[in-house]
């Protein structure tokens, strides 16, 4: 099912920023009916916007769409083009990195979500390369922050969607500014509407939230002809034992 979104009652559209919504992809439909606010260079690494990259290739930044886990296709036909800095963080994109470890930006690799294991072998073999301040916003790795809360860094750490308890744990190291960029702090966002950071919160899919009447408006004639198909008096024997008395003992 295709999926439309609305923005939260409480978030005022005019106070967001159009390059970072370029690059939110719950703001997908606000974007293809607003073309021309559009940021291309951050909507590059836009996951749901690949419909608008392949159909505008003029307007594609390969060092943006270098990060983005639906591009990989274009990515893999495209190698000569590939920033490789950006795609060590593509959580998509590990057989690449796999395939070139000469390559790698151990940096951005940091904030890679499926680099676990890599990281991990590296905190054991060479922990040198290890950047903490990525690392503190890869949710993949709070098990490696809790067990090093002396290395983390709290600003990045404000947006780690897994981050949630410790940050509750320790308000007083909280980055508001990156607190905005959080999907799972929305409701510490709505509660304290003052420290919101509008910029950051432009970029946090969260404020979105399903557009129910669009999506019926929008199914209603594949759902109607769905049911005129069913209830069609030839289906009329399929009926009995749905527990409609009516039809449980009809006979052609």
């Amino acid at each position: 099912m295709q999926h439309y979104y609305k923005l939260l009652d409480w978030v005022p559209l005019d106070k967001l920023n159009w390059s970072w919504l370029s690059v939110n992809p719950a703001a997908i439909h606000l974007l293809e009916q607003n073309l021309d606010k559009i940021n291309w260079r951050w909507l590059s690494a836009n996951p749901a916007a690949i419909h608008l990259l392949e159909q505008n290739p003029d307007k594609i930044n390969w060092l943006w769409l270098s990060e983005n886990p639906k591009a990989i296709h274009i990515l893999e036909q495209n190698l000569d083009k590939i920033n490789w800095p950006s795609l060590s963080i593509n959580p998509a994109a590990i057989h690449l990195l796999e395939q070139n470890p000469d390559k790698i930006d151990w940096e951005q690799l940091s904030g890679n979500t499926k680099a676990i294991h890599l990281i991990s072998e590296a905190l054991e073999q060479n922990p040198d390369k290890i950047y903490w301040y990525l690392l503190s916003v890869n949710p993949e790795a709070i098990h490696i922050l809790e067990q090093n809360k002396h290395k983390i860094i709290w600003h990045w750490l404000s947006a780690n969607p897994a981050a949630i308890h410790l940050l509750e744990q320790n308000p007083d190291k909280i980055s508001r500014q990156y607190l905005s960029r959080n999907p799972k702090a929305i409701h510490i966002l709505e509660q304290n509407p003052d420290k919101i950071n509008w910029f950051g919160l432009s970029i946090n899919p969260a404020i979105f939230t399903y557009d129910y009447k669009h999506i019926a408006k929008h199914r209603w004639p594949i759902n109607k002809e769905i049911i005129q198909n069913r209830f069609h008096p030839k289906n009329m024997k399929y009926f009995s034992g749905w527990g409609i008395e009516e039809f449980d003992d009809y006979e052609e």
